[in-house]
Order: structure tokens, then C-alpha cells, then sequence
């Protein structure tokens, strides 16, 4: 986009002259990171809380699996988004005394979270539990392997956040907006079906107090300065730039953790 046709602040002055990983460094993204949808919540965890990323191949990002139990180990929480958000929390006050664990696996849809969830979150007892998941829920339905709907979604969504809530009482639940860029494996017979995934995921963390990250609204603005494919080039999987994008709005939304 030509800065001269693009109104309000300049590309420069939004993106600031940081860069990370051939892209965007945290100190840049941060501008392109939408305000919270919700009102800040003082997500304030006590000294030696657990925290939990689940969810599906975006939140995996090729973790170790035979590290899967040492806390705040690059390995076990993998190269994505993550990985960054963790090393945020982790420098911040009091940071070294959290322990943050990475439970997503790729491919994964509700279901197949609610058929681990005793043994990959609730047996783990997280004080924080953050879930991006949706993605692969309309996704398989396109290849005839999967014939689960938005309503389908949404119920075991629900149903498997009011599990977690009678388990664990006092959780702290983050709910990620899924998204997708245009590019890719994504293209228009996607529309409006998945923004009925995205509302659906925005009512869920409603009806169960959680914090909601943005994520689509974040790349919507992205892509304004830079093509889809440098932020997640099959429209799903994000780049190490997509990547540090999100941990930084998934920062913000939950500022105060």
C-alpha cells in the first residue's frame, strides 16, 4: 500500500524501525496490536503459577514432545507464538517463578481437546489457561473428513470451558480469536463461514468470563502494510513474523499477568 494513500500516522511511525526474524520485532507489532476487545483485566498470578497454552498446530509450532514436562523450556513450548508470549511473561516481575507448559497438538479440533483435557490441562491444574482453537474445525470439513458445523463449535467449546471452570474454580481463561490470512490454502469459500467460527469463539469466552485475544483484527491490520503471505504463507500457519505479532497482542490483552 503507497503510505501516501494510507490516511492517519505514516507506515514508519506504526511500525517503527525495530525488526526481528526478517519482519516485525515486539517493539514495532505493538502498534499494529488492536486494543483489547474487553476491558483490561488485571490477570495477576501468584508467584509460582502455571500457565497452559492449548490448542492446535498454530499453538504446537513443532514442540518437543519428550520435553513436554520441563516448564519454560523453548523446546517443550515450541517456535511459535507461544514460545514469544512465554519469554514475555517470564522477564516481567516475578516472571522466573512461573512455570508455562504447551499442550497444543496439530490438527486438533474441539473434540480432540475435550477427549485430552483431563490428562493435558485439568491433571496440570494451570492457574492461566490460554485456548486458540477453531481453525481446523471448518478446515476438515472441507476435505470430507470431518462434517462438524459452526453450532457444533460452539456447544463443545462451551461445554468443555464449564468442564474446566467446575474442575479448576479459580482459572484464569484466555480465549484467542482464530483466524486466517487470504492466501494459501484460504480462499472466498471460506467467507462467511468462518467469521460465523470467530463470533461463535467470542461468545464462548463472553459467557465464560474470559479474556478474548483479537487475533483476527490484528492481522487485518497488518496486512496493510505488508501481503498476507509475510505474515502466514499457506493462511494459516504463522510466520516468525505472524508469530511475534500475536504473542505481543497476546500480551496485551492479559497485561497485568
Amino acid at each position: 500500500m503507497n503510505e501516501t494513500n494510507h490516511p492517519g500516522p505514516s507506515r514508519r511511525a506504526l511500525l517503527g524501525s525495530s525488526l526481528a526474524a526478517g519482519g516485525l520485532g515486539l517493539a514495532g507489532c505493538a502498534n499494529l496490536s488492536p486494543a483489547p476487545a474487553t476491558a483490561p483485566h488485571q490477570t495477576i498470578l501468584r508467584p509460582g503459577a502455571t500457565v497452559l497454552f492449548q490448542g492446535d498446530s498454530i499453538t504446537d509450532a513443532g514442540r518437543s514432545r519428550e520435553r513436554a514436562g520441563e516448564a519454560n523450556v523453548q523446546a517443550a513450548l515450541g517456535g511459535g507464538y507461544a514460545w514469544l508470549a512465554a519469554a514475555g511473561l517470564l522477564v516481567r516481575p516475578g516472571g522466573a517463578d512461573l512455570r508455562i507448559f504447551n499442550r497444543g497438538i496439530s490438527g486438533h479440533k474441539v473434540f480432540q481437546l475435550a477427549e485430552r483435557w483431563q490428562r493435558d490441562c485439568l491433571d496440570l491444574a494451570p492457574d492461566l489457561l490460554s485456548v486458540l482453537i477453531g481453525v481446523n474445525d471448518i478446515w476438515h470439513t472441507k476435505s470430507g473428513g470431518y462434517d462438524g458445523t459452526v453450532e457444533v463449535y460452539e456447544r463443545d467449546y462451551s461445554a468443555l470451558l464449564a468442564r474446566t471452570r467446575d474442575a479448576l474454580p479459580d482459572v484464569r481463561l484466555v480465549v484467542c480469536e482464530p483466524f486466517v490470512l487470504r492466501c494459501g490454502a484460504v480462499d472466498e469459500t471460506w467467507f462467511p463461514e468462518f467469521d460465523a467460527y470467530r463470533a461463535a469463539a467470542r461468545r464462548v469466552a463472553g459467557a465464560h468470563g474470559a479474556v478474548f485475544v483479537p487475533f483476527q483484527a490484528m492481522f487485518d491490520r497488518a496486512v496493510a502494510f505488508a501481503p498476507p503471505e509475510h505474515w502466514a504463507k499457506d493462511g494459516v500457519h504463522p510466520s516468525a513474523q505472524g508469530a511475534s505479532l500475536m504473542a505481543q497482542t497476546w500480551l496485551d490483552a492479559v497485561r497485568g499477568a
